[in-house]
């Protein structure tokens, strides 16, 4: 008598529960804001906040026509912390709409970008 022939075994696929993905962060977009800062006979201009970590050396502002300086930043929407360095001396900015205490017993400058 001729061997029965075994048909081929079923592969046993285990059950996987669905994984729900991991949400996408959601970046905000940058905007650009100009930044104009009246500095008449200034030799530097340099402004520092949060959004540098506070370093002095970020972001340089450019002269522009009678005294004032210039600098374009991308941030995206927020409320930021900020000062001048003008000359190597701490200053404020004149146009700052709102200012808050700091721990050096002087203020920053807020700004809000929507």
């Amino acid at each position: 008598m001729a061997p029965k022939s075994k048909s081929p075994a079923k592969a046993v696929v285990p059950a996987v529960a669905a994984v729900p993905a991991k949400p996408v962060p959601v970046v905000p977009s940058l905007k650009k804001i100009p930044l104009r800062v009246r500095a008449e006979g200034a030799k530097e201009v340099v402004l520092t906040g949060d959004f540098t970590q506070w370093a002095k050396d970020k972001v340089r502002l450019t002269p522009s026509a009678g005294g004032e300086w210039i600098a374009s930043l991308e941030l995206a929407p927020g409320e930021y912390q900020y000062r001048l360095i003008v000359d190597g001396e701490w200053r404020d900015h004149a146009e700052a709409a709102r200012r808050v205490p700091n721990s050096f017993g002087t203020q920053n400058c807020v700004l809000i970008v929507a």
